[in-house]
């Protein structure tokens, strides 16, 4: 079995599908993991989802853990929370794409969103482990099982201390863009992040980032690019 991550796709529909035809994937025996924030801000949050949900019904190991995103929709819908609408979380564009008019109403709201995709959203996983790694979306506590971790830090905590100085069990991380991560952990422009034992495959949801997807079992990368343009290469743990 070959393990692909792939980082935070925030609606880009075209670049999804661009990256995962470009990758050596059999459906029937390796597995696809996403990291979460699978909507808001790109051009079709709505269709992301669909495709995914279409990826799993032929992808039995198909794993996708809940970002900091979907867990705003459901806090809107749940609790009423305005969170998710701030302009720079990218909700209100999520919102048209769906086709709602949001009025204060988040019954309303949860109807007009489809009964299939809000059902995959509290379906979504905190973590995942298996024998090769640990994957969150945002971090972890170092030295803490995922587990053992509240889903604030798996689900939002930006950690400086994760981030410059985990070494446990190998952790693929989202949420935060690599470019504002410690630049001693990048060694490329829209390259993934690494640093002891926790690598970060956010690259980014600007004009011209990538979507990145590494496969696990050698830490090859895979990139789509706005422009069309698939990139791949390979990454290495750094010697402590």
């Amino acid at each position: 079995m070959k393990t692909y991550v792939i980082g935070d796709v925030h609606g880009r529909l075209r670049q999804l599908k661009a990256l995962i035809a470009s990758l050596d994937y059999d459906p029937n025996h390796d597995r696809l993991i996403f990291l979460g924030d699978l909507i808001d801000r790109g051009e079709d949050s709505p269709g992301v989802v669909a495709y995914v949900l279409e990826l799993r019904i032929e992808s039995p190991h198909l794993v996708c853990l809940r970002g900091n995103h979907e867990q705003m929709l459901l806090d809107l819908i749940e609790h009423g929370d305005l969170l998710w609408l701030v302009p720079e979380n990218g909700g209100a564009v999520t919102v048209a794409q769906y086709g709602c008019k949001y009025t204060e109403e988040t019954s309303t709201l949860s109807i007009q969103i489809p009964g299939s995709h809000l059902e995959f959203f509290y379906e979504m996983l905190p973590y995942f482990e298996d024998e090769l790694a640990y994957y969150v979306h945002a971090g972890l506590t170092p030295g803490k099982h995922p587990s053992e971790c509240d889903e604030e830090t798996l689900r939002w905590k930006r950690d400086p201390i994760f981030f410059k100085n985990y070494t446990g069990k190998l952790c693929f991380f989202g949420h935060t863009p690599t470019k504002y991560l410690p630049q001693a952990g990048l060694d490329r422009e829209h390259g993934i992040y690494i640093s002891g034992t926790a690598i970060g495959i956010d690259t980014g949801c600007g004009p011209e980032d990538p979507l990145s997807c590494v496969r696990v079992n050698d830490l090859t990368v895979y990139q789509s690019f706005p422009d069309g343009r698939i990139e791949r290469y390979q990454a290495k743990l750094k010697q402590s």
